[in-house]
């Protein structure tokens, strides 16, 4: 079963044994980050530093001074902690190990850019707004968006690439120092807290036959038995309905699913159209995916059966169970490829003791090919599990 593994540029420059030490794992190729949002990583093994910190979303190679020229929205270079061609550092040491290079992009999911452009972020029920979540109905962040997966999956010695957060980001976010679990939030108030308001919504509600004052009234009611420590309702879209009203959850739902559905069709497009112009006509493109496409966040809310017409396969979060497999292995087809992604990093709640029989229940539920987040934060330990488990599989 073909594996690969995760990485960053950093935990490959500087440590002349990194790309030999992932190729011993066994896997066939990695997938490194080529734009990526702001992180704090560990380096266990690196022989210079242990810790890394990336203080904003930023690409890790020199963007195209033509293709961003006169644009106010538009990718920030890295700072010290992936200067120049890092990605290409990286990828060239990974190539001479034997290893095939896939791009890693993440895309609606940026907080510098929210800062710096408030107007381009969500806008919540209340008024406010996620600097770390771009708006993926506004026009000139969907064009930022396209050209970004364009020129970030694309990179010299890449065979293919995946791209995460290519859909709607909401209020769940991994944030430093984050003090918004006092409340509990369930599926549908999660939904409820992600809604947009901004122009471009409120527009596309309006589209809709939704007036969007009363929507948000709406959202602010359903919410405010929660806020006083009523239990969250149950999950799953009927409990949306419940919420919203079966009508009004359509609309919203309506306009939501086209927004992402239409911007993943142009963003893979355009990835497509820049590997022909390069001369790599067999570049993959795949998506790390929720079949769930209601859902907000790094692995995107998508329609099973459009984004594999789409895309050449999903990338599918594995790790709390296998589920979310069977609704992308009824659509895959022969050629599609349906990854099941596996977090081998035992102190952020992997398993990598159990990966074997993990990658073995997936397989028997459709998987073709296995991700492993991260082969640069796992421990030696972690590693040693991982290395084994891989040679079980064969």
């Amino acid at each position: 079963m073909k594996a690969s593994a995760f990485v960053y540029p950093w935990d490959v420059i500087g440590d002349p044994d990194a790309a030999a030490r992932i190729a011993d794992l066994g896997v066939q190729h990695v997938t490194l980050a080529s734009a990526y949002h702001s992180t704090r990583a560990s380096t266990p093994r690196h022989p210079r530093h242990r810790i890394v910190t990336a203080e904003h979303a930023a690409v890790l190679y020199p963007p195209s001074a033509e293709r961003w020229e006169g644009r106010t929205l538009r990718p920030y270079a890295a700072g010290d902690w992936a200067p120049g061609d890092a990605f290409g550092e990286a990828a060239e040491a990974l190539a001479a190990a034997g290893l095939d290079v896939h791009t890693w992009v993440v895309l609606a999911h940026n907080s510098r850019l929210g800062a710096e452009h408030p107007k381009t972020s969500v806008v919540n029920a209340y008024g406010d707004r996620y600097p770390w979540a771009p708006c993926i109905a506004q026009p000139a962040t969907r064009a930022y968006l396209t050209d970004l997966a364009a020129e970030a999956a694309v990179r010299p010695g890449a065979r293919g690439t995946e791209l995460e957060s290519l859909g709607w980001y909401g209020l769940a976010h991994l944030h430093a120092h984050d003090k918004t679990g006092g409340v509990g939030l369930g599926d549908a108030e999660q939904y409820l807290m992600s809604l947009c308001f901004c122009p471009s919504c409120r527009d596309g509600y309006k589209q809709r036959g939704l007036d969007p004052d009363e929507l948000a009234a709406t959202v602010r009611s359903a919410l405010e038995p929660v806020w006083r420590g009523a239990a969250p309702s149950e999950a799953g879209w009927p409990a949306i309905e419940k919420l919203l009203g079966a009508d009004r959850a359509a609309a919203t739902r309506a306009w939501r699913d086209e927004t992402a559905r239409t911007l993943q069709e142009a963003a893979v497009s355009a990835v497509r159209a820049s590997a022909s112009q390069s001369g790599a006509d067999d570049f993959q493109v795949l998506l790390h995916a929720d079949p769930v496409p209601y859902h907000c966040g790094a692995n995107a809310g998508v329609d099973p059966a459009h984004v594999l017409s789409v895309a050449d396969g999903v990338v599918v979060p594995c790790t709390g169970g296998t589920g979310l497999l069977a609704p992308f292995a009824e659509h895959r087809g022969e050629r599609g490829v349906l990854a099941a992604n596996f977090t081998i990093v035992s102190g952020m709640g992997g398993s990598p003791a159990t990966l074997a029989s993990d990658a073995a229940r997936a397989a028997d539920e459709g998987a073709t090919e296995l991700r492993l987040y991260h082969a640069g934060l796992a421990s030696d330990a972690d590693l040693e599990a991982v290395r084994g488990a891989l040679a079980a599989l064969g």
